[in-house]
């Protein structure tokens, strides 16, 4: 196995502006690119900008200026885009850049001395903002088959590379055949292999009807085509055609070397790249991986449309929330398994991060580092096993977070990465179940040795899972990760880690301490515009929010539940008949937000939905549970009780719980029921 690793985003258009797109592939190449380090790999990661062209060109003639002003004004926008997604690239290429130009002349003319290159005349259909020439057969409704926009019809003197070659394009299909992953996803290898076998024409490497590009050396009226120039950004980046230095060291036979795409330029990677690879006589790339879309609504991304995603606005909004870039680089990597088309929405993202950062993550840092805290002073347990087996069902001690880890590498290394985020979160789920079923606040009273051992033994497994956890997501999230390391008292950095099957890197050390508080929560929730109207109606004093009309202010009457029944009855002491009992309406509710009633350690302000509406609820449980912990909680609701306020708060309901006001437990189900669903 190479002891590299070499990985790139294709290098992005200047004629268009940062979008989803972009920082989508360079999420991904970053993710790769920490996780390998932590891997104890030798890592190159470039990005850059592709600078010429006849759209270019174009565009800087309409705006009045020159071509170099042009793309000189727009490439630092790129550069920012790197620097506000926290990537950790080693090099930025731009084409303009006297090191790339020169690369292109030298494998344009060793292509050329071949005789791998020749001068002909074109003659074809040419679709300019794809840059492609399409025969007639080739187009759809007489219009370009990639955009379906209008094309036009251009002959022209041009230089062309021997695609056509026999002897290239059998090589290339055997190295498809014998390397399996080196196109990826599989359906994309199917696309490419039916390509190179429907039969290749030679292809048309320079131009003379437009003057922004490289010119061929020694026929300076052709400027290099767009594809051999901008391709060639993988090589001249690691300082080619010098042999030596970044070259020789991450371009080599046996290197990984992966390329990372969008799909819609996976033929100019898979086969036009790796060709002129071929006739040069240059390795190929270990892997080609295709990534899909992503969409609006169900519609691509367009500016005529309006409805391109600018990740600064993104970001910004959630560095604004406290959340920061770290939850918008894990919704483009969980939400949609990598490789297929996926559809962006606000909502999809907020919800995603309220629900895995804030409650399930958040949940269990926010619950394992008090505890720890406010139980054993602060110093992190370290599990003894052999003396506690009862805890071994819950999957989270040593052996299951070794089969998780080598599950997760395993998938990452794929580039599966929403596949190994639910890895990782199947520890923080059953971390999180063991917290719940062990009660640790309940062992924690207890004077009986074997409660100590057990208090000791969940928090230092929820701390073991909480370490594991922070690690592996670290080169997705790593702004937070590294928050949560450092509160686990780790003075080092996260990103030092070696994650090697044979590490225990989830380990805490003995006498280790968590870091003091007062501690920042890595990841607050974010209030939707729903719950800012609900909240905001319950303050004005209206009683309920329905579900499809928040901020509504008409308000329903409530009935009430009957009053007890004295004593001595015909029926016997305090019993009730039946039909007093069905007379309580018990619903399933779930818990949308919670907040602490200022100046009370007890009540806790909840609003809840009950399927038809949402109710403000007001429940004396603020000594078992966080706010924090309540949201996403299935409960079961008192819906007809009578509305009482408590400290001036008006509470529109009542949730079901068992226990002393320390270690109160709500009522809730097996698996899940919708809101709404009456208990019987």
């Amino acid at each position: 196995m190479s002891d590299t690793f070499y990985i790139t985003t294709p290098i992005y258009y200047v004629n268009d502006v940062p979008h989803i797109g972009h920082a989508y592939t360079t999420v991904a190449c970053d993710t790769m690119a920490r996780y390998m380090r932590m891997r104890g790999k030798d890592v190159f990661f470039l990005t850059g900008t592709d600078e010429h062209g006849q759209k270019v060109e174009k565009t800087a003639s309409a705006k009045g200026i020159s071509n170099k002003e042009f793309v000189d004004s727009v490439a630092p926008r790129f550069k920012e885009l790197l620097s506000v997604l926290n990537a950790s690239n080693t090099g930025f290429i731009r084409t303009t850049e006297t090191r790339h130009i020169e690369a292109v002349k030298h494998i344009f003319k060793v292509l050329l001395d071949k005789g791998d290159i020749y001068k002909g005349e074109y003659e074809d259909w040419y679709c300019v903002p794809c840059e492609s020439f399409w025969t007639t057969l080739q187009l759809k409704d007489e219009k370009c088959p990639d955009c379906g926009r209008a094309v036009e019809k251009l002959k022209e003197e041009s230089y062309f590379f021997r695609l056509s070659k026999p002897e290239y394009q059998e090589k290339l299909l055997r190295h498809i055949e014998e390397n399996p992953e080196f196109i990826s996803p599989t359906s994309r290898k199917n696309e490419i292999v039916s390509f190179i076998n429907s039969g290749l024409r030679d292809l048309s490497v320079s131009r003379t009807s437009f003057t922004w590009g490289i010119p061929v050396p020694g026929d300076e009226r052709h400027v290099i085509y767009v594809w051999l120039d901008a391709l060639t950004n993988y090589l001249s980046a690691l300082g080619y055609p010098a042999e030596g230095g970044d070259y020789a060291k991450y371009w080599r036979e046996g290197a990984d070397i992966v390329h990372v795409i969008g799909k819609d330029i996976l033929r100019f990677h898979a086969v036009y790249w790796p060709m002129f690879l071929i006739a040069a006589g240059l390795p190929l790339p270990k892997r080609i991986f295709a990534h899909g879309w992503w969409t609006i609504a169900g519609e691509k991304m367009s500016k005529s449309k309006g409805n391109v995603v600018d990740p600064f606005a993104v970001v910004e909004e959630l560095d604004r929330h406290g959340v920061g870039v770290d939850g918008f680089r894990y919704f483009l990597l969980r939400e949609v398994p990598f490789g297929l088309d996926g559809d962006y929405s606000r909502d999809a993202m907020v919800g995603r991060i309220n629900s895995d950062l804030a409650n399930d993550l958040g949940n269990l840092h926010f619950r394992t580092i008090n505890m720890i805290e406010k139980y054993l002073g602060g110093e992190i347990p370290v599990p003894n096993y052999d003396i506690d087996e009862k805890i071994l069902p819950f999957n989270v001690y040593e052996p299951e977070i070794l089969g998780l880890f080598r599950a997760y590498k395993a998938q990452i290394e794929k580039m599966s990465f929403s596949e190994a985020i639910q890895t990782v979160w199947k520890m923080i789920s059953d971390a999180n179940r063991l917290i719940d079923t062990q009660a640790p606040w309940a062992l924690a009273k207890s004077d009986l040795e074997k409660d100590s051992i057990r208090l000791k033994n969940v928090l230092g497994t929820a701390c073991q899972v909480l370490k594991a956890s922070a690690v592996m997501l670290y080169p997705i999230m790593p702004e937070k990760m590294e928050m949560i390391w450092k509160q686990l008292g780790h003075s080092t950095l996260i990103a030092n880690e070696r994650i090697i099957v044979e590490s225990t890197f989830w380990r805490c050390a003995e006498g280790q301490r968590i870091m003091p508080g007062p501690r920042v929560a890595p990841f607050p929730r974010i209030e939707t515009e729903r719950i800012k109207a609900m909240k905001a109606a319950s303050e004005k004093g209206e009683k309920k929010v329905g579900r499809d009309a928040p901020g509504a202010t008409k308000a329903q009457s409530t009935p009430t539940l009957p009053s007890p029944l004295e004593g001595g009855g015909s029926e016997g002491g305090g019993l009730i008949k039946i039909d007093d009992f069905m007379k309580v309406d018990l619903r399933v509710g779930k818990v949308l937000d919670a907040e602490r009633v200022p100046k009370s350690d007890k009540l806790i302000k909840m609003l809840v939905d009950i399927g038809t509406e949402v109710r403000q609820i007001v429940g004396g449980i603020g000594k078992a549970y966080h706010p924090q912990e309540l949201v996403g909680k299935t409960v079961v609701v008192v819906a007809n009780l009578k509305p009482a306020k408590l400290m001036g708060i008006e509470s529109q309901g009542m949730l079901l719980a068992a226990g002393d006001p320390d270690t109160l437990k709500l009522a809730g189900f097996e698996a899940d029921v919708s809101p709404g669903t009456k208990v019987k």
